[in-house]
């Protein structure tokens, strides 16, 4: 009789210790993405007044005046620096120049259609990406192979911003097979605010029809911004099969009468998925912080649409807010993939 202890003793002390040292550092990252962003966007040498009094006011003295003194900017840069710094700790992320509310209130309004672009992306681009990966690796230089490679090098190499124009230009202009610009068709009201994902909010009224408006509207970006994912899963998925094939255990089931089949959904790639963790997790906080140029192309009310725009009118307090929500999103998503990581792969987990 044997009494395995020590491993089921040490395993769940050292993962939630891990965890806590990783979650105590977050806010040391933090603080130095926030301070980072806040220099670089003050950097420019053009002044956010204009856009926050207009070209018609902006050689007036006393307005101008007024309009330092309202948004602080008439303090020394290590005065704003420390006052921001004192109000994030309070949750204050500061009031938006350009929509004039908080900071905090515009992102958590935007971030369900990220959100929801970026989940729906992820999907297409690992499910696609194995199937692909899977399709190359079992016809090893055959012609599905060299044509899943292609596909996958042709996602991974071309410039979103193209991909999205032409395929806009020709499947919704041209064909009139895809939805145009926007999450919803025009005069189309979005349905009851739940979560604000428009597809699940509109089954949630149980309205179908506004549900297929919002998934035909959601699928051609969402594929052009989880093509890249696909081809960086695709062919690391075809890597690791052809490696994990040349492998004993491989040789072994074979010798005992398995089939190849039996081996490579078995086994095979089971083993091959281990790496794909990684990727994912990383890659979520890619996607959606990667979503700025399809949002724009898209008339997508998200966040990367909010980055544009704040961007444009050098609004201060909403490129912080998005550079720390972007820090907050990568730094959770790297947290979750190594835990995910050491739980999957017990050699990690004991490391």
């Amino acid at each position: 009789m044997r009494v395995r202890l020590p491993g089921n003793i040490s395993e769940g002390p050292t993962v939630l210790r891990y965890t806590l040292r990783r979650i105590a550092g977050i806010p040391l990252l933090l603080l130095g993405i926030v301070t980072i962003a806040f220099f670089i966007s003050r950097s420019v040498s053009a002044d956010p007044l204009a856009a926050i009094v207009g070209e018609r006011n902006i050689n007036n003295p006393t307005i101008v005046a007024a309009a330092e003194a309202k948004w602080g900017l008439d303090q020394s840069l290590l005065q704003q620096f420390f006052l921001y710094i004192g109000n994030l700790f309070q949750g204050d992320l500061g009031t938006s120049f350009r929509t004039k509310s908080p900071v905090l209130s515009d992102l958590v309004d935007r971030l369900p259609a990220t959100l929801e672009l970026g989940a729906m992306a992820l999907v297409f681009g690992v499910v696609i990406g194995v199937v692909l990966g899977v399709i190359a690796a079992r016809n090893k230089d055959k012609p599905l192979d060299h044509l899943a490679r292609f596909f996958s090098l042709l996602g991974s190499s071309l410039p979103v911003f193209w991909t999205g124009l032409v395929l806009l230009f020709v499947f919704y202009s041209q064909l009139g097979i895809a939805a145009g610009p926007g999450r919803l068709s025009s005069r189309v009201i979005p349905p009851p605010h739940v979560t604000g994902f428009y597809t699940v909010d509109a089954l949630i009224a149980g309205n179908f029809p506004l549900y297929l408006d919002a998934l035909s509207h959601l699928i051609l970006p969402a594929l052009i911004l989880g093509w890249g994912l696909m081809g960086t899963i695709s062919r690391l998925v075809r890597a690791s099969m052809l490696d994990e094939m040349g492998s004993d255990y491989v040789r072994t089931a074979r010798a005992k009468g398995l089939s190849r089949n039996q081996v490579v959904n078995r086994h095979v790639l089971h083993n091959a998925m281990t790496p794909v963790i990684t990727i994912v997790g990383l890659a979520f906080g890619s996607v959606l912080m990667g979503a700025v140029l399809i949002e724009t192309i898209f008339s997508w009310n998200g966040i990367g649409s909010y980055a544009v725009e704040s961007s444009r009118t050098l609004d201060y307090p909403g490129i912080t807010g998005v550079c720390l929500l972007g820090g907050v999103i990568f730094l959770l998503a790297n947290l979750v993939t190594d835990i995910v990581y050491g739980f999957v792969d017990p050699r990690v987990r004991l490391a």
